[in-house]
């Protein structure tokens, strides 16, 4: 089961004549998460999802899972953000969460899993080379950092982002140091027309604080 709630912070939102709205940020496309993360809830978000991308990390290394997911949409026809979390360890940074989100200009999810205040990365993407590229398909997405000197000190996180496929592509890595996991041969998959190997992807684990 899919529980609705804002993109943009964690505000309930509620729905009138097909109209949703947050209390904070006002009309908005709903955000879906599960109750619980499970293989039957991802298959069902993917089935509402059947035009828009959403990525993982692939393969999945040993003792790694799906750890978390939504989706930001009213129906399957209006998909405007999807997210992943994979979870799992490294040697040199013990627990780390891999946070992948795919949106729709000024959806906003991306920033409030990365701790920004604006809706959109800033200036700094696309601008000189970019810190990393990754392979989607037979395309190299090149990604920029995008800087967190002014969101909470609290949260230990890199944060990078680029355009795919005419949206925005952010990854929010924890803790900060475990970019180093990032080679320019890293492969994001999108998931949604995979079919029967989803089945023996792991889920579970801690979900993440987005």
């Amino acid at each position: 089961m899919l529980v609705a709630g804002c993109p943009r912070c964690p505000s309930p939102v509620t729905e009138w004549q097909g109209t949703w709205a947050c209390g904070s940020h006002g009309p908005t496309a709903p955000l879906w998460r599960p109750h619980e993360v499970t293989y039957d809830a991802f298959a069902e978000q993917l089935r509402r999802t059947p035009a828009f991308p959403t990525y993982l990390p692939w393969p999945l290394g040993p003792g790694w899972q799906v750890s978390d997911f939504a989706l930001v949409g009213a129906d399957e026809d209006s998909t405007a953000a999807t997210l992943t979390c994979a979870s799992g360890l490294s040697a040199l940074d013990g627990p780390v969460e891999v946070l992948v989100v795919a949106e729709e200009p000024g959806v906003g999810l991306g920033a409030r899993c990365a701790g920004t205040a604006a809706p959109d990365p800033g200036t700094e993407v696309g601008r000189g080379t970019p810190d990393v590229r990754v392979r989607i398909g037979t395309q190299a997405v090149p990604l920029w950092t995008v800087s967190t000197s002014g969101a909470d000190e609290r949260f230990d996180r890199s944060v990078l982002a680029g355009e795919a496929l005419g949206r925005w592509l952010w990854l929010v890595l924890r803790p900060a140091s475990a970019i180093l996991l990032l080679r320019d041969d890293w492969i994001l998959r999108d998931v949604s027309g995979l079919g029967p190997p989803l089945v023996e992807l792991p889920f579970g684990g801690e979900r993440p604080a987005w």
